[in-house]
């Protein structure tokens, strides 16, 4: 006789942990931690620019995010380290009953660079996608970080008619607040196509880089060849770049040329794109 097996064995969702910690020793960024649990992963580090630099490639193998995932990602670079971290592909969240989670908290000693550079997030019509990210910089730290996001499926003519996005972005210096935002935008909101609101793109994305530049730096990066309607702000210590796109490859590609002008000024290195860019 075939008795059914108990229902706490089947688990319609994901719960995943990854642990990340880097250090310095002598010239070399080495990963210190690497510890998950469930199904997120790194690659094999890379020192595509040198020891200096430690490039690590964070791996989802489902390779979409439905409702129920909870996906905790952290990440501490050690003073005078210097981490990248990039993923291979765009994140799916797909449409979904319940919320899907990812929580990120990124810490950064002084005199260490971490750059959070991963591809973009496509939220599916009817996704509940929550994310929540906390990045604590101690002293001189560095951090340029970017996040693209695609409502809907542009591509493939799907509106982001149904569902929700919600997303919390917190950086301290030293306790103190650099950058609060929230987000919030449900499917069919008036916002989509409000021209105070996403003006009907569907796609946005944001570039944080801590430090200044002069006027001239950045009227060049304002005046960028792009297919985005995008826009730079000079705050203390930190500059913010926003853009509105008709699809991810266009935002991607103007977060990469402001990248490629702004990392040499204020990280001090050329900008060296990442091989799985291109794959």
């Amino acid at each position: 006789m075939n008795a059914p097996l108990p229902s706490a064995l089947f688990t319609p969702s994901w719960h995943a942990e990854l642990e990340l910690a880097y250090g310095r020793f002598a010239d070399c960024t080495r990963p210190v931690l690497r510890r998950h649990q469930g199904p997120l992963r790194v690659q094999k580090h890379l020192y595509a620019e040198g020891p200096q630099v430690c490039q690590h490639i964070i791996v989802h193998p489902p390779g979409g995010i439905a409702g129920g995932d909870r996906l905790n990602i952290s990440a501490k670079v050690g003073e005078q380290a210097w981490a990248q971290l990039t993923s291979p592909g765009a994140a799916k969240w797909y449409r979904a009953s319940g919320p899907a989670h990812q929580q990120l908290a990124l810490q950064v000693a002084a005199g260490a660079t971490l750059e959070w550079l991963p591809q973009e997030s496509i939220v599916y019509s009817g996704a509940q996608a929550e994310l929540q990210t906390r990045i604590e910089l101690q002293g001189d730290a560095r951090l340029c970080y970017w996040d693209m996001v695609a409502l809907g499926r542009p591509a493939s003519g799907e509106r982001f008619d149904s569902g929700e996005f919600r997303s919390r972005l917190d950086i301290h210096r030293d306790g103190q607040l650099l950058w609060h935002e929230r987000q919030r935008i449900a499917g069919n909101d008036g916002l989509l196509d409000s021209p105070i609101g996403l003006g009907g793109q569907p796609v946005f994305a944001t570039l944080l880089i801590t430090g200044e530049i002069d006027a001239e730096l950045l009227e060049r990066c304002r005046e960028l060849p792009s297919a985005v309607r995008g826009d730079l702000t000079q705050l203390p210590g930190l500059l913010v770049a926003r853009c509105l796109a008709d699809e991810a490859l266009h935002a991607r590609a103007w977060l990469i040329a402001l990248w490629q002008q702004l990392r040499p000024a204020l990280l001090g290195r050329e900008a060296v794109p990442p091989r799985i860019w291109n794959t």
